[in-house]
């Protein structure tokens, strides 16, 4: 048995946040707004965002002197998550957090590529802001919605509900592995190989909560040369509301990274965006949920595995 399989694990509970390093602050803020998010709390140099949901805060945008991924947040299960993670590579000691919902907090930086880690515990969570009808829909052979029930929408954003999950570019894949599967609750839903060497070179990673239903993915990475985080994505209500969103994003002049789609691994319908400061940000909705029962699913690298229909994988997107 490898020392990993008998490590005492920190117990994540969900993802929570991301923090983003803007130059202008000001255009990634509208952005933010015209993609979703709801500010709740600003300071000199941060404007905190929430979801419709009870998480206190999904992202941070700070002010800096360059665009920059400054890490995730995660909620763990206790106080002895947080002390274990004191041992990790640069940590911090347990200490108060001053971001929205307050709570216990550990940061830690990842020894790979030095990425910030944002672990909380008794965070205070918040009210649903906002609710949705879960539309009737009508099929040829199969009517579902009443006579004289019409469907109407308004123009806007699509307003975000959750982060559910964001992936990076890492510059040692094997070591990446080992740390995040070693010393996190993280197991693969998805394993992804190349055709020539048949080695692991892509994982989609869920919380492992036992028989608990979990999204199929709240992390993913890859190998490339230099790090970079890839995206970051939130959950939004349904398809109509996420293409409102992909119109409205659209007719603001903001440029579509890929999409509309359906993905293979994960099946979310997505919709990603740059944002002024050229991150990408995903919309999605009708993700997979997998627990203890789900089987690791091991696939090909290859272009085909990416989506079902959308457009296709444009170079940008694979960077």
């Amino acid at each position: 048995m490898s020392p990993s399989a008998t490590k005492q694990k920190i117990n994540l509970k969900r993802i929570a946040h991301v923090y983003y390093q803007h130059k202008n602050l000001e255009a990634a803020h509208q952005f933010l707004l015209d993609f979703g998010f709801s500010p709740i709390q600003k300071t000199e140099d941060k404007i905190y965002y929430r979801g419709y949901g009870t998480e206190p805060f999904v992202i941070c945008a700070t002010k800096g002197a360059e665009d920059k991924f400054l890490g995730s947040g995660w909620v763990v299960d206790s106080m002895e998550d947080l002390e274990l993670a004191t041992s990790l590579p640069n940590a911090t000691p347990i200490h108060d957090s001053d971001t929205p919902g307050g709570g216990k907090k550990v940061t830690f930086y990842d020894p790979v590529d030095n990425c910030p880690w944002h672990l909380v515990y008794e965070q205070t969570a918040v009210e649903i802001a906002e609710t949705f009808p879960e539309l009737s829909y009508n099929f040829p052979t199969s009517k579902h919605r009443p006579v004289n029930q019409k469907q109407r929408f308004k123009k806007g954003p699509a307003p975000v509900h959750k982060l559910g999950h964001y992936g990076l570019c890492v510059t040692d894949y094997k070591k990446a592995y080992e740390f995040y599967t070693a010393n996190f609750n993280f197991k693969p839903s998805e394993l992804v190989y190349a055709p020539d060497t048949g080695e692991d070179i892509t994982t989609f990673l869920h919380l492992d909560r036992g028989s608990e239903w979990v999204d199929h993915h709240a992390f993913f990475f890859f190998e490339g040369p230099k790090f970079h985080v890839h995206h970051s994505s939130f959950e939004i209500f349904d398809f109509d509301i996420q293409m409102l969103g992909h119109t409205w994003l659209n007719e603001k002049g903001y440029q579509n990274c890929w999409g509309v789609g359906r993905h293979v691994m994960g099946s979310q319908i997505f919709d990603y965006w740059f944002d002024p400061s050229k991150f990408i940000l995903e919309h999605y909705v009708d993700g997979d949920l997998v627990n203890d029962e789900t089987p690791i699913n091991k696939t090909k690298a290859g272009p085909g595995n990416l989506h079902v229909w959308g457009p296709e994988v444009p170079p940008t997107f694979l960077q």
